[in-house]
């Protein structure tokens, strides 16, 4: 794989028996990049992250994240890789601070590791005022921050989160996506699924995802130009209303 890629696919399929839930898509992510899947409820999104996060096999197709491939190194990819899903699943009956030191424990870091580790998330994700209180306390912003916490422990280069503002106010998902940025400047790649349309302006590049197929690709404001469109949301609307 290309030195610059961080996430290469080609092709690649997910069937349920006869339905089709993704259907040979095809993309590239560059490292350092905030990658956008847009797409409404049931287009395919979670499911091709899934598989990107070797979650869950292809029915066809190739894909390369950090540079492995997610048939036959799926282990590897889960070292090499954050994943936040879209249902917040860390432990609610957990202290915020041991929900982060549970999971350092999982990804394998030293005791030293996770304190340092848990130290510095806590402060640069604004938890520390919190982190003694019970998970299931939380408004759910800062929910959302903590699970993004845990996917961080362990410095990988790329990024998968679903839909992680779901759920969320609109003040709360306008400092989630500072927080993404601020990632993103430090060289991680961010794979990034939505339903929201204003947050694929926050994106790089984007793709839009229809029934399973990418319908388009590029940066926000490539395709606003290319239908001459004003915002992304008018973008989709009339790319669904050709299906």
């Amino acid at each position: 794989m290309e030195n610059d890629i961080a996430v290469k696919v080609s092709k690649l399929s997910r069937h349920f028996g006869s339905f089709v839930a993704v259907d040979e898509i095809s993309f590239e992510v560059k490292k350092g990049e905030i990658f956008g899947f847009l797409g409404a409820n049931g287009a395919g999104k979670t499911t091709a992250i899934k598989m990107l996060c070797g979650l869950l096999k292809p029915t066809s197709g190739e894909a390369y994240v950090a540079g492995f491939n997610i048939k036959t190194e799926s282990s590897n990819i889960k070292k090499h890789t954050g994943y936040m899903s879209q249902k917040f699943s860390l432990y609610e009956d957990l202290k915020v601070k041991e929900n982060i030191e549970f999971y350092g424990g999982i990804y394998g870091l030293s005791r030293k590791e996770i304190l340092n580790k848990t130290k510095l998330l806590l402060s640069e994700l604004h938890l520390e005022n919190m982190q003694n209180s019970l998970t299931k306390t939380l408004p759910m912003g800062w929910k959302q921050r903590l699970a993004l916490s845990t996917a961080l422990l362990h410095d990988p280069p790329v990024i998968f989160l679903d839909e992680p503002t779901g759920g969320v106010d609109p003040v709360s998902r306008r400092n989630f996506w500072r927080i993404i940025y601020k990632i993103a400047n430090l060289g991680k790649t961010i794979f990034v699924t939505t339903h929201y349309m204003d947050e694929a302006e926050y994106c790089k590049r984007l793709s839009i995802m229809h029934k399973g197929k990418i319908i388009e690709i590029g940066t926000p404001a490539d395709l606003k130009s290319k239908y001459n469109k004003s915002s992304i949301q008018d973008v989709f609307v009339e790319l669904a209303d050709r299906d």
